[in-house]
Order: C-alpha cells, then sequence, then structure tokens
C-alpha cells in the first residue's frame, strides 16, 4: 500500500529521516544519516527505514 509523506516533507524537507518499520513514524531526523540514526537509537533498538525527504517536489519524466 502507498504511504502519503505529504507531512514529511512539510516538516523534514531536505533531512535525512529514520522511520519505523510502518514506514510512518519518525524516529529521528537531521542533516545526516548518522544525526537522524543516532536519534532513532535513542528511540528503538531496531534498524529504522532511511530516507532523504526531497527539498522540493518537481516531476521527472525520462526520454531516450
Amino acid at each position: 500500500m502507498a504511504k502519503d509523506w505529504t507531512k514529511l516533507f512539510k516538516k523534514y524537507k531536505g533531512l535525512w529521516v529514520a522511520l519505523a518499520s510502518d514506514e510512518e513514524t519518525v524516529l529521528g531526523y537531521g542533516k545526516t544519516v548518522q544525526e537522524a540514526v543516532a536519534k532513532a537509537k535513542k528511540k528503538s533498538d531496531s534498524m529504522p527505514f532511511l530516507t532523504r525527504v526531497p527539498e522540493t517536489l518537481d516531476a521527472f519524466v525520462g526520454a531516450l
């Protein structure tokens, strides 16, 4: 099922975000992966799902 990350974009654009296994609960965030993981480790022992939230929502269409 697709996840709605609209709230993530509004609050964390341009940052790395560490998410719980449900891929919606934010465990940590930061300008670097290391910062996001360090914050996440304070909340959970499991390895988080990491993603970088883009600064803009631009569409890309590739063509040859």
